[in-house]
């Protein structure tokens, strides 16, 4: 409300200038506002002033103060307008405005900090999208964590958001899969058998070869390789595939669509759209193979759809799934994939080109890996198996609400190190259990209000206006944050702010908690300042539900 009301209030300023004469006709004003780092400085600043008079060729604080003699601060509002540096508006919001934000939360409960932001614009976010051959690694879990926040904040923020795993479950990957597993087989049944080149070497391929000795003996030796190798590939992906849903929902993250790319096959859709792209003339032949103009579209080169000897390529399923995607009536797809698909993120945007839909269609954000640590040092390996750490090891060892929060600590295009055994740790170093802690102090609160026979009251504003200490302010001010932050997560696809957020707020909390007594023998602050504990209460658990980290009564 506040945001809104000042950006009113600066167009009626502009306006009013501009008819005074005191600056020059302006088109387009676009009033950016923004929190000052520093709460001297006021609730809301604007450097307006400053890109006007790049148009104008006035002194940028001649016109903040020229806009300023035309903001008459709003009773019960705005309190204060004020000129600042080389030509900053601050504005102060009046106490009684910022308090209000309390009732706002009381009345909005768990709908606090929705808004319409996005429009109800449909949105698919793809994400993890692990080829079902292997389980998935901590890698996986930081995208599984990042994709499942985004959507969150998004649907939170106003879009129609569905989240989608891409199966790869079609072509090489999948066979080298299966002739993995079958050379295991035989190994186990002491029988000779040559490891594929480019086989999975994991431990994880020898349980699953020892697990159908187990079931099945020699059932399977005298069958040709290649078809032995198919009949454990079709057998055993699902079952991975099984594996890797369950550890994602170990985490809190589903899917609305699992989508297979051996359906894409099967319902003939890769060859009719690569049939449409060269029937529009968007495709060739040359070298006995069909190529993609990308080169047309930005692209450092063309780009092979089908290899000479008729084999579809990985961008060909690709192109023939962003189609089926489209076809499904979204505004704008998201992919996530890891920092080494970043050579493909051209030749995709050139396939949307090519394809009538427009690269702005699509939006693709590449992420970095994770590294461990444990007392400093790196984590590789495995201690149980000598292989790569899987994300279940990990959630055995952190569990999920760590595992979550620290993945989203930092922006998705920076790497992040996660340090196990602060992940571990039941202190305030820990930022997570530092929230949660804050969640878990206010219930507390509220048992100890309830057993003395306080709380029950619904207090008045004259009430709420006994709320005037530095901490108690700091704290609503914060809270009336959280709308404008989900805002910002979803529009800068960046759901790593709520971590930030929510350290600061649990902070204010525990200075709070500190400086003001909350059950005192003055019935009107008892129930001000329950007012308040229940508004952080619920804000912090919209926070930690936005990153898909539990709220808890106790710890």
């Amino acid at each position: 409300m506040s945001r809104e009301k000042i950006v009113e209030l600066i167009e009626g300023a502009v306006a009013a200038a501009v008819e005074a004469g005191e600056i020059p006709p302006v088109a387009d004003v676009s009033v950016a506002l923004e929190r000052p780092k520093r709460l001297e400085h006021g609730d809301w600043a604007t450097n307006l002033a400053l890109v006007l008079a790049k148009h104008t060729g006035a002194r940028p604080r001649q016109v903040a103060e020229a806009l300023a003699r035309h903001i008459e601060p709003v009773p019960g509002v705005v309190s204060c307008v004020e000129v600042a540096g080389p030509g900053f508006i601050n504005f102060r919001l009046a106490p009684e405005f910022v308090r209000g934000i309390l009732f706002e939360i009381d009345a909005r409960g768990d709908g606090f900090a929705s808004s319409d932001a996005g429009g109800s614009r449909r949105v698919q976010v793809e994400f993890v999208s692990a080829n079902p051959v292997g389980p998935l690694h901590v890698g996986h879990g930081r995208w599984a964590a990042y994709g499942d926040a985004l959507v969150r904040v998004m649907e939170r923020a106003g879009f129609d958001v569905q989240r989608e795993f891409y199966v790869n479950d079609y072509g090489t990957q999948v066979a080298n899969f299966g002739r993995s597993i079958s050379a295991r087989y035989m190994e186990a049944l002491g029988r000779e058998a040559t490891f594929p080149e480019s086989g999975y070497a994991g431990r994880y391929i020898v349980d699953i070869a020892d697990r159908i000795v187990e079931e099945h003996g020699e059932e399977y030796a005298d069958l040709p390789d290649e078809e032995r190798s198919r009949l454990f590939a079709d057998a055993e992906y699902p079952r991975m595939l099984e594996s890797i849903r369950a550890t994602c929902e170990r985490m809190g993250v589903g899917f609305d669509v699992w989508f297979s790319e051996r359906e894409l096959y099967r319902k003939g859709e890769v060859e009719r759209t690569l049939a449409e792209l060269e029937e529009r003339g968007e495709a060739y032949r040359s070298e006995g193979a069909l190529w993609l103009k990308t080169s047309e579209y930005g692209d450092e080169k063309d780009r092979v759809l089908v290899r000479s000897n008729g084999e579809p390529t990985y961008f060909a399923s690709d192109i023939a799934y962003h189609h089926d995607k489209m076809l499904r009536g979204f505004d704008l797809v998201i992919d996530i994939w890891g920092a080494d698909h970043h050579g493909y993120v051209a030749r995709m945007k050139a396939a949307m080109d090519a394809m009538g839909y427009g690269a702005e269609h699509l939006e693709v954000i590449l992420g970095h890996l994770v590294r461990l640590y444990r007392a400093g040092e790196p984590v590789v390996m495995s201690k149980r198996t000598g292989d790569i750490i899987t994300l279940d090891e990990l959630l055995d060892e952190v569990g999920p609400d760590a595992a979550r929060y620290f993945f989203l600590q930092r922006t998705s295009d920076s790497p992040l190190d996660l340090d196990i055994d602060l992940a571990r740790k039941e202190s305030p170093e820990n930022p997570v259990y530092y929230v949660q802690y804050a969640h878990a102090r206010i219930c507390s609160i509220l048992r100890f209000a309830a057993e003395q026979g306080a709380g029950d009251r619904v207090p008045s504003p004259r009430d709420v206006a006994l709320l005037d200490t530095a901490a108690e302010m700091d704290l609503i001010r914060k809270l009336a944050e959280l709308e404008e932050t989900v805002v910002i997560c979803a529009r800068q696809r960046a759901p790593h702010r709520l971590t930030k957020y929510a350290e600061e707020l649990a902070a204010l909390f525990h200075v709070f908690y500190r400086d003001c007594r909350v059950v005192t023998e003055d019935e009107g602050l008892t129930a001000a300042r329950m007012f308040l504990v229940k508004g952080v209460r619920r804000v912090l658990k919209i926070t930690l539900g936005l990153l898909g980290v539990s709220a808890p009564d106790s710890m």
